[in-house]
């Protein structure tokens, strides 16, 4: 199929794309990889009059360090973040999680920016900024990521608003990772994944972070299991205690791929997985 008609604007600056953005308001669309809204135009799920794109915004497109974290502009590619050194250093399992986003043409196109707004709840960005406490720049100002995700392909930005780049805050030292998804293919859509942090001092769970994608409908945290692993000893039964109350935490839907209860599964031995990595690196 082929888009709807439309005008085409091409701003040189990021004012004058928000500018066209609040002239324009919900009739336009930002153009940046356009992997995922061109092919909802091709479908005419979006038929917008206008669209807006930003490509030619070099001021959009960095990743450099901020106060021990990452700052990453909005038109920053995916497989900018899988091979730069500085994201590499600084958050290794960003790096490794977008070797699981689609197909290597996809990821030379699709930006953080576009990821982030387009709110994909099976999306690996969304779930990665939920799980490291980012905040989303915008040309209005900043959302905490914890409450940017409203629902699918739903976000708090506002129609005139751009997201201008990611702020990733710094972890603690002793801090390991842990990144485990399933899909039955390479580049397919995940059933679902579990990402995780931990910070580890004295044999002990200091601090720790979950999240899980592709099993609600937005990215969640799983704050059940960050509770139950906070202050304790990471043993064998605390691994399978976090598998179950990770289970407990999230109520996937059924669809053609996958069931309720299979989905539920994958949340429990996925969070066991990326645990016993984290922990492991946190050593």
């Amino acid at each position: 199929m082929k888009p709807a008609a439309f005008d085409y604007l091409r701003p040189e600056s990021v004012d004058e794309a928000a500018t066209l953005l609040t002239e324009y308001g919900g009739d336009a669309k930002v153009l940046a990889g356009g992997q995922s809204l061109v092919p909802l135009l091709n479908f005419r799920m979006l038929r917008p009059s206008i669209l807006i794109d930003i490509n030619r915004l070099a001021a959009l497109d960095f990743v450099e360090e901020h106060g021990g974290g990452l700052r990453i502009g909005a038109l920053t590619r995916h497989h900018t973040l899988e091979t730069s050194p500085l994201v590499r250093e600084r958050f290794p399992m960003l790096a490794a999680a977008m070797a699981h986003v689609a197909h290597l043409a996809i990821r030379n196109r699709g930006t953080i920016g576009g990821s982030l707004s387009h709110a994909d709840p099976a999306a690996e960005l969304p779930m990665l900024a939920r799980l490291l406490d980012a905040e989303i720049g915008t040309s209005a100002g900043r959302h905490a990521a914890d409450g940017f995700f409203l629902g699918p392909l739903t976000t708090a930005l506002a129609e005139d608003e751009l997201v201008t780049e990611i702020v990733l805050p710094s972890l603690p030292s002793k801090t390991g990772w842990g990144f485990e998804e399933f899909s039955l293919r390479v580049g397919d859509f995940a059933f679902a994944a579990v990402a995780a942090t931990v910070t580890a001092e004295g044999g002990k769970i200091t601090k720790a972070r979950f999240a899980a994608m592709g099993v609600g409908e937005t990215p969640l945290r799983l704050r059940a299991v960050e509770a139950a692993m906070t202050g304790n000893i990471f043993t064998p039964n605390l691994v399978a205690e976090a598998a179950q109350r990770a289970r407990d935490s999230v109520d996937p839907s059924s669809d053609l791929r996958a069931s309720t209860d299979f989905r539920r599964h994958l949340v429990g031995v996925l969070t066991e997985r990326a645990l016993e990595a984290a922990w492991a690196r946190a050593q």
